[in-house]
C-alpha cells in the first residue's frame, strides 16, 4: 500500500464535502499536470490511503484522510465542452487525462496546517514542503504518513 496527498481548494472542494458526496465517495477529476495524471493514471492503487490537503483556504493544511476505491481511469470532464475541466485536445480513444475514485475514511480531529509541518523533524523532504512544490497529488513516505497521523493523533493506517 502507498501514501498520497491530494490537494484541493477547499472553496472548490472540501474535506466536507466528500463527507457529504453518496457513499462519502467521488472521482478525483480535474487534474491537468502530467506527472500528477501519470500518478493517477499508473501508480495510485485501491486500497491505497491519502491525506486530503485543503490549499489555499484558512487554515492551508491536512484535513481528513481518504482511501483510493477505484484506479485511474479515463476523466470524462476532460471531453465535455459544458465541463470547467474541458481539454479539446482530449480524445476520448486515447484519453489525455486520467482520475481516480477517493472515499473519506475519517476527518482529522483538526487540520494539521503547513505551517505546524514546516516544523516538524523527519519531514524535512516531504514533497509537499520542497520549494516549488505545486503538484496536486503528492507521494507521501510510510514515515512521513506516520508522524503526520501522530501529530493528528490518528492511528496510521
Amino acid at each position: 500500500m502507498s501514501h498520497w496527498l491530494l490537494k484541493s481548494e477547499a472553496d472548490v472542494f472540501s474535506f466536507s464535502d466528500l463527507l457529504k458526496a453518496p457513499k462519502r465517495t467521488t472521482h478525483w477529476d480535474g487534474v491537468r499536470n502530467y506527472q500528477a495524471r501519470n500518478t493517477l493514471r499508473d501508480l495510485m492503487k485501491k486500497g491505497d490511503s491519502a491525506f486530503f490537503y485543503h490549499s489555499s483556504s484558512e487554515p492551508i493544511g491536512i484535513a481528513g484522510i481518504c482511501e483510493v476505491v477505484r484506479e485511474g481511469y479515463p476523466d470524462h470532464t476532460a471531453l465535455d465542452p459544458a465541463h470547467a475541466h474541458f481539454d479539446e485536445k482530449s480524445k476520448a480513444a486515447a484519453p489525455t487525462w486520467f482520475m481516480v475514485d477517493v472515499r473519506a475514511v475519517r476527518a482529522l480531529p483538526r487540520v494539521v496546517t503547513l505551517a505546524e509541518l514546516r516544523g516538524v523533524k523527519g519531514l524535512e523532504k516531504m514533497v509537499l514542503l520542497q520549494k516549488g512544490s505545486r503538484l496536486s497529488v503528492q507521494p507521501v513516505s510510510p514515515r512521513e504518513w506516520a508522524i503526520i497521523c501522530g501529530i493528528a493523533g490518528v492511528a496510521a493506517t
